[in-house]
């Protein structure tokens, strides 16, 4: 980190509530008005002028933009917009058999994306995978490394953002495992950790379909069966790390054994793997999810009954998160959706069955996120955690 981005980023953190509320709006929204930047965050011009002077003395926020016309005759508004590139972010998703990794700008635009297999679980060699990913990444931005203000990683998991620890990840096998320390240490970087859904969503938040949504969801569906949740303009992450779990509601028979070790779990049901073995069970040999999508696909009658009660699952479980919370908006990601027509029917009948009164208004949709969104979610949040 060079030292202009030193001083961007101190001034990031070292900012008042009001000048925080303005730079992210300004980030989320450019180019942007000052009269809209006022109208959205509730403060007056003159604060919102007050806070854009030093942005734009650091190099953070141009103010040197075409002139746009309101739509009123004769008001022409000279907008303000980020900086792109003023700073540079990386973002890793682990996943239980490879590394993902963008280098993005402050808008989480990805500049390069690189992927590594992982051959161990082992804390210290995926630590040092990460920390080649990241060496990777920065060779291939060339200059632009020398902005690099901070690192997002993204695990599967219980993760308490707070301390960098992953104090339970059944896909990781691991349990108190300091990540984040252990990523300090050796990449000298502002490090954050956080679980991947959680940081899909603040990915969405800022950068995708959330902008400008009060409250929604995301459900992931595939090698587990994730949620994030945005409410009341905030992504919730819960007292200690956990929110949104509904992965490991009891929702189904207690004789189904989730990879957590619990029993009755959704995953149990619902994720890859149990999908796979209740195909592979029922033919009597080892069975892929490819071969199992193609087997649900070509009417099999084990495959439908296994993605048809992994869709009755889900569907019950997205039904008591909208009757818990009521967002606007659920969005369905992750890996899975691919297969999403195997589940569809099953998931939006058990939803309506389960739904409460008005919360059916919420609208349910599907959204493909590919592992490098997952990774740029891992961005957003290293880049959130600058500024907020």
């Amino acid at each position: 980190m060079n030292d202009e981005t030193q001083t961007r980023t101190a001034l990031l953190g070292s900012s008042s509530d009001a000048a925080t509320r303005v730079f992210t709006t300004i980030l989320t929204r450019s180019p942007i008005s000052r009269i809209d930047v006022a109208r959205l965050t509730g403060l007056s011009q003159a604060a919102v002028t007050k806070a854009v002077t030093p942005l734009v003395a650091a190099g953070l926020i141009n103010d040197s933009l075409d002139p746009t016309l309101t739509g009123l005759p004769g008001r022409p508004v000279s907008p303000v917009a980020v900086v792109p590139d003023a700073v540079v972010a990386l973002g890793v998703k682990v996943n239980a058999d490879e590394l993902i990794g963008v280098a993005t700008d402050l808008t989480t635009r990805i500049i390069t994306s690189e992927r590594m297999p992982l051959t161990s679980h082992e804390p210290a060699a995926v630590t040092d995978a990460i920390v080649e990913m990241c060496g990777r990444l920065q060779g291939d931005i060339g200059a632009l490394g020398s902005r690099l203000a901070c690192i997002g990683v993204a695990v599967s998991g219980d993760v308490d953002m707070a301390t960098g620890v992953v104090r339970d990840s059944a896909q990781m096998d691991w349990r108190g495992v300091d990540l984040g320390a252990a990523l300090t240490e050796r990449l000298g970087t502002r490090i954050v950790v956080e679980n991947d859904v959680r940081a899909l969503t603040i990915g969405e938040h800022w950068f995708g379909v959330g902008l400008g949504t009060s409250s929604f969801a995301i459900v992931t569906i595939g090698r587990g069966i994730g949620s994030g949740l945005h409410l009341n303009g905030e992504v919730v992450e819960g007292a200690y790390g956990v929110a949104g779990e509904i992965g490991h509601l009891p929702l189904t028979s207690p004789d189904r054994i989730c990879a957590c070790g619990r029993r009755g779990c959704v995953e149990a049901v619902a994720a890859t793997a149990a999908i796979v073995a209740a195909v592979s069970g029922a033919h009597k040999r080892d069975v892929s999810i490819e071969e199992a999508v193609a087997l649900g696909r070509g009417g099999d009658p084990a495959a439908v009954q296994a993605f048809a009660e992994a869709g009755k699952v889900i569907g019950a479980a997205i039904a008591s998160l909208v009757n818990m919370v009521g967002p606007e908006l659920v969005i369905i990601g992750g890996e899975g959706v691919v297969n999403f027509d195997l589940i569809e029917d099953a998931l939006r009948k058990s939803y309506a069955e389960h739904v409460f009164a008005s919360a059916d208004r919420c609208r349910v949709v599907v959204r493909p996120h590919t592992f490098e969104d997952w990774a740029r979610g891992a961005a957003a949040t290293a880049i959130r955690s600058l500024v907020v």
